[in-house]
């Protein structure tokens, strides 16, 4: 049997990542073979301006974790439109990870995605609307509940209301109680809404 020799990312040295830090090299690096390479561009490219585009097209492509990582940092640092937009863009990916670590970085992201939630929660893909949900889950923004009522009132899926009831459980006040009677006469034979919803309503009423 042949012997195939494994093949072995090669380190960056410093010389070689000072070589060449201009913006246009550091976007061309975000493509180079070598990982290393990909995730030091991806560091460095904060200090450039406008690098988001680029950055948003590798994420869209990259399969190492730690370079996804790495852009994922990058662009929340950022956290202009286009990075929002490649982050939203991230939900849709059919990579579960990808999903996953757009989301937690969204979390980062109050002040930048409060203006978009509307509309992810009123988006056509029930899916990014329940990923909106999660989003809210850490938010930290002053019309969390507001929203959250506003997707058990209208939304007709029942796993986008179920999971807007889980986090209304932990952030409900008063103004959620009657929205909340409202979905258990909506879905009165669903048996885990009726559990959420008054499990909602007990912490309210006693809290």
């Amino acid at each position: 049997m042949a012997f195939i020799k494994k093949q072995t990312v090669q380190p960056v040295t410093a010389d070689e990542r000072k070589r060449s830090r201009d913006c246009e090299s550091l976007v061309a690096d975000l493509e180079n073979a070598n990982p290393m390479v990909r995730r030091w561009a991806a560091r460095d490219l904060t200090d450039c301006p406008a690098p988001s585009a680029a950055l948003v097209s590798r994420l869209q492509q990259e399969e190492d974790a730690s370079v996804r990582a790495v852009i994922l940092t990058t662009l929340t640092s950022m956290g202009d439109e286009v990075a929002v937009a490649g982050l939203v863009g991230c939900l849709r990916s059919e990579d579960a990870a990808l999903r996953n670590e757009a989301i937690e970085a969204m979390k980062q992201l109050p002040d930048e995605v409060a203006p978009i939630m509307r509309g992810l929660l009123a988006d056509a893909n029930p899916d990014v609307r329940i990923f909106a949900v999660n989003i809210l889950e850490s938010l930290r923004h002053p019309d969390v509940e507001c929203w959250l009522i506003a997707v058990i009132d209208r939304d007709p899926e029942l796993n986008v209301c179920a999971t807007a009831v889980d986090l209304l459980v932990e952030v409900g006040s008063a103004a959620a109680l009657a929205p909340l009677q409202h979905l258990k006469a909506r879905y009165a034979d669903e048996p885990y809404i009726q559990f959420a919803a008054d499990l909602a309503l007990k912490r309210i009423t006693e809290g």
